[in-house]
């Protein structure tokens, strides 16, 4: 198995890749600080899933990156708040986004509750 068959990586990807179609849409002057920052931790989900399955054989640093996982997708529903309140984002869009990151949530607390699973002994 590759790391883009895990499911929790197709789906963080996919909403990184949707949080940086909608930041396209922020103000310039955000440029430099919410649209880079809400970028930047969506796109450290996915890419920090990769590096916790290349250390599945050893289970707490699997752990331990797969916890770095969880805080970027945590920070990424802080930058969405920020950006729904700034009115950058509407609701309904920020439900949307907030519901698929609540989803990754959830498979990265099952991947971290359920290491062996992934390969990890």
């Amino acid at each position: 198995m590759k790391f883009q068959d895990l499911l929790a990586y197709q789906k963080s990807f996919d909403l990184a890749m949707k949080i940086f179609e909608v930041s396209k849409s922020f103000p310039k002057e955000e440029t430099y600080s919410l649209m880079d920052q809400v970028r930047r931790a969506s796109r450290s989900v996915c890419v920090n899933i990769a590096e916790a399955y290349r250390k599945y054989s050893y289970p707490k640093h699997f752990i331990s990156k797969l916890t770095d996982c969880d805080s970027e997708n945590s920070e990424t529903q802080g930058w969405l708040e920020f950006a729904l309140a700034r009115k950058y984002i509407d609701k309904t869009v920020f439900d949307a986004l907030t519901q698929q990151s609540e989803e990754v949530g959830k498979l990265l607390h099952y991947m971290i509750r359920n290491p062996d699973t992934f390969g990890s002994k």
